[in-house]
């Protein structure tokens, strides 16, 4: 019992909160100013359709309680948007002015259709009701709720995590481009454009644009340079190497080896690392083989020559990257493997 609750008091007291009340007005202000951030990677994931639009403002109209919209406050001051995409782009989208408009990347504003309540609404704009009822809809209050900066940066990946409910989900990857930006994040996006990189790798076209890319950058690193403290879980050992790489890496070698292994990667498989008649890259094999050619080439060595079309689909590789994989032995003996195989 005693052991639970001081559990529970621990991480509790990773996590503080505030709460607010704020304006349609001053929160669609506040995201112009970049008061508040709508991060790439989640305003692309603005895809309520019209109807659903026009049903968010039928209810902000109505005084309906809507959830609240979850933030977490940066040291900077800014607020950073985790949930709640699609209720503040709906905002922005029914009352920005032109200017806000085009910093939003949107066309027009929002014309209301499919409501059964306000009928009378329908094809309507925001600048085509009256004065009285355009002052009502943007003085109406908001919950936000904030995550503040006092919490950590693990407990920020959890929350996006947890409230990640928006019709398009985001990737691990692209929460964590979310809580852990800067330069090492940038690093990690430059590298998953390379040339070389993606012609070793083949992925289907569910996964081009949804952070795979440079999810599969960092496990290079991460299991590269820091696979001795990999246990069981891939997202929180990816997690704390990119909270640590985001504080201290070296990119000027880093970005020598990669561009080195992939180009002899690209050398020895130019129709990319896949296994049997399959064209699509198996993430367990990836990661053999490129963190293996990146051990030998880190020392000196090279992997061109070494017949890597002939060995990569040999039944012992196959049963190390099959199966249930995730365990510091399995992993330390796939790229073993791949080590031994290239210095032969």
């Amino acid at each position: 019992m005693k052991d639970l609750l001081e559990q529970l008091e621990k991480e509790r007291r990773k996590v503080d909160f505030d709460s607010f009340d704020i304006s349609v007005k001053e929160l669609v202000s506040m995201a112009e100013d970049n008061i508040i951030d709508i991060a790439p990677e989640y305003q692309r994931q603005f895809r309520w359709p019209k109807e659903n639009q026009s049903k968010f403002i039928e209810s902000v109209f109505l005084g309906i309680p809507i959830p609240s919209l979850f933030m977490a406050a940066n040291r900077d001051g800014t607020w950073e948007l985790i949930d709640g995409v699609q209720r503040l782009n709906s905002l922005i989208h029914f009352i920005a002015e032109k200017e806000q408009l085009v910093k939003f990347g949107l066309k027009e504003n929002l014309k209301l259709i499919g409501l059964d309540i306000l009928s009378e609404f329908n094809g309507k704009t925001f600048y085509n009701i009256p004065q009285s009822l355009r002052l009502k809809f943007t003085l109406r209050p908001l919950k936000i709720t904030t995550l503040s900066d006092k919490s950590d940066l693990k407990v920020r990946f959890d929350l996006f995590e947890r409230l990640n409910t928006g019709g398009i989900k985001l990737t691990d990857q692209e929460i964590r481009a979310c809580v852990f930006r800067g330069e090492f994040n940038e690093f990690l996006s430059s590298l998953s454009s390379s040339d070389d990189f993606n012609h070793v790798i083949n992925l289907p076209k569910s996964n081009e644009s949804d952070g795979t890319r440079e999810e599969l950058v960092l496990k290079f690193f991460a299991y590269f340079y820091d696979r001795q403290n990999f246990v069981h879980s891939v997202v929180g050992f990816l997690n704390n190497y990119m909270e640590n790489s985001s504080q201290k890496f070296n990119y000027s070698s880093s970005r020598k080896l990669f561009e080195k292994t992939f180009k002899e990667l690209r050398t020895e498989l130019p129709n990319g690392i896949k296994r049997g008649n399959r064209n699509i890259t198996p993430f367990n094999l990836y990661e053999a083989i490129a963190v293996g050619a990146a051990d030998v080439i880190s020392n000196g060595g090279t992997i061109i020559g070494k017949n890597v079309k002939n060995w990569i689909n040999d039944p012992k590789l196959t049963k190390l990257t099959s199966g249930a994989t995730n365990s510091r032995k399995r992993l330390a003996e796939r790229i073993g493997y791949c080590v031994e195989r290239f210095s032969a």
